[in-house]
């Protein structure tokens, strides 16, 4: 059972305190059953807390690593070297030794810290895996972690240096390292010594026992939780291009008929049909609709309005099926190699290969580059007086004013960074640890990529969302829909009519805030929203 917190949150706004999180309702994590939307509250800064009855199944693992310990049998990681260096014996005595010295040599990470909400959900991450019991690390360990995030203790984690096989080495070498005292840490936000965090939050350094700082490096909990992040915030995205292409629509006195359900019956995809019904819902009841269903010469839409259900639909899919990749990695064990308490053996094989999320990364690249495609197309027929009846540029004194000229070719620039990212970086490979991992999924900065991605779409919707209001206000005294008037309504609350030019960047920033907080789906709420969860379908 998780339990999910309501209201929306900014990814700026999920880096607070710990006693903030603690007003909020926890997200409880049954390893190896946890909902997408409990990892999406989690992101967007809810407590996380382990299921009762952890401890045993984690208890039972780490028995099993104790006995080999006694035995002496050797068992990869736990009394041996790694990678290249596998068939290297370690003695008992230098057990510990072992697993510090592969925390501490793997931390090799440069670049600017991952996001404090990206680590913070690695960690949560981290622990559900741990908990599955398969890992053989002790319940000590699996508590420090959980203590960490209690405490709002967060290392610092840089972004580069992961090739997505063998896990996430380098990056979770860094938690694991702070989590030892070694390197830093935020602790309330405040970036700081990780053992001065520690010891202010009245905690001891971790100590890995046998193959605990190998279960701990190995996985894939940071090409996963950048890929989380870089879905959760598409969805917003997605569902704020919706509501900006039937305001495009709208302004433009485009028709609805394109969205008619059967037109989408008879093609049949899920996600067509969904869209569909949302523009229906948001365009529902508009004055501006009613005045040219008949006597209008135009017999059909550019593309860009007229195909919305075909792209936003195939788009959708894609994110579904995304979403389902992403809750079964969430809820995997992805370290090497894996206890079995059943039968007391421990197995070497490959699931700390990120191939599923380097595919997952790709497909999500892929759909928002083109979300911001069709947004930048229709915010380009907006402006356009040979392809609209609105004034050009959204001026009513154009020549004088630019109006809507620039925020156009600014959003141009942010489609055209879009499809430069969007080559899939898992069809590139390239072999590390002497050839001993010789094939790599590139995960971990194929997911990166996408949160700056969803970044760019995230400006080409707010320009659109301003440029589609604009365009109601020119069509006064016609009115829109209930739903797309609420809309205009709250982005009039924020941003001013633009009747002659003005600074027009804290616009935009206003209204990517809209768009990337969720207000613009809430606004609107045409009877909710497709979802992207796999248990919800």
């Amino acid at each position: 059972m998780a339990v999910v917190a309501g209201g929306a949150l900014s990814p700026k706004n999920t880096e607070i305190s710990g006693m903030q999180r603690m007003k909020q309702r926890e997200v409880v994590l049954v390893p190896g059953s946890v909902p997408l939307q409990a990892w999406r509250a989690a992101y967007f800064g809810t407590a996380v807390t382990l299921a009762a009855g952890w401890r045993q199944p984690v208890e039972a693992g780490a028995r099993v690593i104790a006995h080999i310990v006694a035995q002496g049998e050797p068992v990869y990681g736990v009394n041996t070297g790694f990678g290249k260096l596998a068939n290297v014996s370690i003695d008992a005595a230098d057990l510990g030794v072992l697993q510090h010295n592969l925390v501490l040599s793997h931390a090799c990470g440069v670049g600017e810290p991952i996001p404090i909400a990206v680590v913070r959900l690695m960690m949560a991450l981290k622990v559900a895996a741990l908990a599955r019991g398969a890992s053989g690390v002790s319940c000590e360990t699996v508590q420090h972690l959980l203590d960490c995030l209690a405490c709002d203790l967060v290392p610092v984690v840089p972004a580069q240096g992961s090739v997505g096989a063998s896990g996430d080495l380098a990056p979770l070498a860094h938690m694991t390292a702070a989590l030892m005292g070694v390197g830093e840490m935020y602790r309330g936000g405040e970036r700081m010594p990780a053992a001065d965090a520690l010891r202010k939050a009245g905690m001891r350094p971790l100590v890995p026992g046998p193959k605990e700082g190998l279960a701990l490096l190995n996985g894939t909990q940071t090409s996963t939780a950048l890929a989380m992040a870089g879905q959760f915030m598409i969805e917003r995205v997605f569902e704020a291009a919706l509501v900006t292409g039937a305001l495009a629509t709208d302004a433009a006195k485009g028709s609805d008929a394109p969205f008619d359900a059967r037109i989408q019956a008879v093609r049949g995809h899920r996600g067509q049909i969904d869209v569909a019904a949302v523009l229906r819902d948001l365009m529902a009841g508009s004055a501006i609709r009613a005045s040219h269903r008949t006597g209008d010469g135009r017999v059909q839409d550019p593309y860009s309005l007229r195909c919305q259900p075909q792209v936003m639909g195939a788009c959708l899919d894609l994110l579904r099926h995304t979403a389902a990749t992403l809750e079964t990695e969430a809820n995997g064990v992805t370290d090497n190699p894996l206890v079995f308490v059943d039968t007391g053996e421990v197995i070497s094989g490959g699931n700390f290969h990120a191939e599923p999320i380097a595919f997952a990364a790709d497909q999500m690249a892929i759909a928002v580059c083109e979300i911001g495609s069709l947004s930048e197309r229709r915010l380009a027929m907006l402006i356009d007086p040979a392809l609209s009846t609105l004034p050009a540029f959204l001026t009513a004194r154009p020549g004088l004013n630019c109006g809507f000229m620039i925020p156009q070719v600014t959003a141009a620039a942010l489609v055209s960074e879009n499809k430069q990212r969007a080559y899939p970086a898992s069809v590139d490979s390239i072999p590390t640890s002497a050839n001993q991992e010789d094939h790599v999924s590139m995960a971990t900065h194929g997911a990166r990529r996408v949160m700056a991605m969803a970044e760019n779409a995230v400006h080409v919707v707010a320009i659109e969302l301003l440029a589609g209001v604009q365009g109601l206000d020119l069509r006064v005294p016609l009115t829109s829909s209930a739903a797309l008037e609420r809309v205009r309504a709250t982005v009039r609350e924020r941003i001013a009519h633009l009747d002659d030019d003005r600074f027009m960047a804290p616009d935009i920033a206003t209204a990517a805030e809209l768009v990337r907080s969720g207000a613009i789906a809430t606004a609107a709420n045409p009877g909710g929203f497709p979802s992207f969860d796999p248990s919800s379908r």
